[in-house]
């Protein structure tokens, strides 16, 4: 079974590729569901974060408060670092197990992550897919979405990887600042491609 990293930056529009994909019976699993399972009330990982960052990154049911935890993380680098050294190996360890589904009748399934290529994910994936828009894009469709500032996504986006960067390490691009049907056949084209390569 060959695994397909897919990625991109935020508000590139990943999931609505990803949708496409599963349409054509594509078996696939999102690194963000998974990040946001390993730290569930109850789960370890969501009390270390919680006995370093205090409580107030906790909502009043014990939940993770994303927003909270987004702002000091982004705000302080080493704060950053000190989250993906504790959530990475986790995770992967949990993207590795579901991406094996049972009686799967294709030969590859579909990893989603955002920091594909800026983790040890990458090594999980035998090719890469990156969804691309243009940055200016990627601003509007995030604080059109989330009701970021401009100047909360733009740090976000200088968080993850340049853009051309991710561009040079895929190994095929789906451009995304395009009507639905011409995304649609971009994937299908893919899908074919990876059945035949893969086979």
């Amino acid at each position: 079974m060959k695994i397909v990293g897919l990625t991109g930056g935020i508000g590139s529009g990943k999931s609505t590729v990803v949708r496409v994909f599963g349409d054509l019976g594509v078996h696939w699993v999102d690194a963000d569901d998974v990040a946001r399972d390993v730290v569930e009330p109850g789960m370890p990982a969501l009390a270390a974060i919680a006995e370093h960052f205090g409580e107030g990154v906790l909502m009043a049911d014990g939940s993770l408060n994303r927003a909270a935890l987004r702002q000091k993380v982004f705000a302080e680098p080493d704060e950053r670092i000190w989250l993906e050294r504790l959530l990475h190996p986790v995770i992967r360890k949990e993207l590795v197990r579901q991406l094996q589904p049972e009686d799967y009748p294709l030969p590859y399934v579909l990893l989603v992550s955002p920091l594909l290529l800026e983790t040890d994910q990458r090594g999980l994936a035998a090719k890469i897919i990156v969804v691309d828009v243009p940055e200016s894009v990627q601003i509007e469709r995030t604080m059109a979405r989330d009701d970021n500032s401009r100047e909360q996504v733009e740090r976000i986006m200088a968080a993850q990887m340049a853009r051309e960067d991710r561009r040079s390490q895929a190994d095929a691009i789906i451009d995304n600042n395009r009507p639905l049907n011409e995304v649609e056949r971009q994937v299908c084209e893919l899908h074919n491609r990876f059945l035949f390569e893969f086979s």
